[in-house]
């Protein structure tokens, strides 16, 4: 049985140099987090670590790094600046490979906030929409501190924690997190049909979140036995299921079951997955595992980049050397999906940024980093066109992606790869 107490208490058990995660995304524990940025001055080097984390974290501010130090495994908006201007680190790290982290104690946690549903009639409560690398944090932290909060969806799957493993609990009624619905573009509209276009009945899929998956989506309505093992998803999902085109049947790994290791979205979202058995959320290690996404059918992998260069190198998470998310989980599944029999690893991005610079470059910025190989590249898809780059030399890299690059940049892109790439 749960007895509660005041986030002060439940945050004192945090010591010098303890190493502290934070629950991921939308189930980020607020209150717990407020708490501990509130017992800074007698904490001295408590070192945070997490993936992509909503909400304030105050804990990387620039004041506060005599008592925190902060790690993140992938730089949410809300841990940019911190990042970039050195008050906080990013660990380039695959997402299947964080749990390894925790696990093998390369990061021992000391102690885990996380934020999970009130306990069922046997004790157990549920992870919600974040198992990710939350689990394996879990699983491995000495002492576990939950904010309890009734709006927490119950989920399937790996997310259970039994009470007896909670060392201190508060009390939460805290909205869970919602980003701002979107707004479809012409060139999102655009994309999405020609992605769709690519994907075949029984394909299985894999998806993020933002405007280029939730066009895809929207565009999916009359496809057959689509299945979903994927990183993550959002709302776009849901309508697909609704009109029983997400069945999951042709699936070999956990048929009929759709997978993911957490999703961000809606209230309605979290309603739809509340207590739903044919969504599953698993271990990070395990749903971004290449050899497990491989054993499905079509695998179809639609990933966004920053910019590409002409060769099909993907930068997707810096701009030059300013960190702007993650590693993620985008080469777990570009593999998967082109091991899979009848796969398609796909890279999706508009063809010019909101600046209007182009996003099919010569080279990448100074310091860019790359994401995906060129090696690894398959199809790219801009609003005006595919390009399929396996097996094709550098020259013809460049002709496919100048191709499908914005037409007021395709004549200096001509010029500058006839001049690199000596074009006959």
């Amino acid at each position: 049985m749960l007895h509660f107490t005041s986030p002060q208490e439940a945050v004192s058990c945090i010591q010098a140099n303890h190493c502290v995660f934070v629950h991921s995304a939308a189930m980020t524990p607020q209150t717990l987090v407020a708490a501990m940025v509130a017992e800074a001055p007698r904490l001295q080097n408590v070192k945070v670590i997490h993936i992509h984390t909503e909400g304030n974290a105050d804990y990387a501010k620039r004041e506060m790094r005599g008592s925190f130090q902060t790690f993140a495994c992938f730089t949410g908006s809300n841990m940019r600046q911190a990042v970039n201007d050195g008050t906080a680190d990013y660990i380039p790290v695959f997402l299947s490979d964080v749990p390894t982290l925790f696990r093998n104690k390369i990061w021992p946690i000391d102690v885990a906030l996380i934020q999970v549903s009130p306990p069922d009639r046997h004790g157990y409560c549920s992870l919600g929409v974040s198992v990710d690398v939350s689990l394996a944090a879990v699983q491995t932290a000495k002492y576990i501190i939950a904010e309890v909060n009734p709006n927490v969806p119950r989920t399937h799957g790996e997310s259970s924690l039994h009470v007896s493993r909670i060392h201190a609990a508060i009390e939460s009624h805290l909205p869970i997190y919602e980003p701002k619905p979107r707004q479809l573009s012409d060139t999102d509209r655009k994309i999405g049909k020609l992605v769709a276009e690519l994907v075949e009945d029984g394909a299985t899929l894999q998806m993020g979140i933002g405007s280029i998956p939730d066009a895809v989506l929207a565009e999916l309505i009359h496809h057959k036995d689509l299945g979903i093992h994927t990183e993550m998803f959002s709302d776009g999902l849901m309508d697909l299921v609704f009109r029983g085109v997400v069945t999951g049947r042709l699936k070999n790994s956990m048929r009929e079951k759709i997978v993911s290791s957490f999703a961000v979205g809606s209230r309605r979202l979290y309603d739809f997955m509340h207590d739903n058995p044919m969504i599953q959320m698993r271990d990070a290690s395990f749903t971004n595992n290449t050899f497990v996404i491989a054993r499905n059918p079509k695998v179809t992998a639609i990933n966004s980049a920053i910019e590409i260069d002409l060769t099909g190198q993907v930068c997707a998470d810096s701009i030059g050397n300013q960190q702007f998310s993650g590693v993620g989980g985008q080469m777990d599944f570009i593999r998967g999906a082109a091991l899979s029999e009848g796969g398609k690893p796909i890279i999706a991005m508009p063809s010019i940024t909101a600046r209007g610079e182009s996003k099919i470059v010569t080279y990448l910025k100074p310091g860019a980093s790359v994401t995906t190989t060129r090696a690894h590249v398959h199809y790219v898809v801009t609003e005006n066109g595919v390009a399929n780059l396996f097996g094709k030399s550098r020259r013809r890299r460049a002709v496919e992606l100048i191709r499908i690059a914005h037409p007021k940049h395709q004549e200096q892109l001509e010029r500058e790869a006839y001049q690199w790439l000596k074009m006959p």
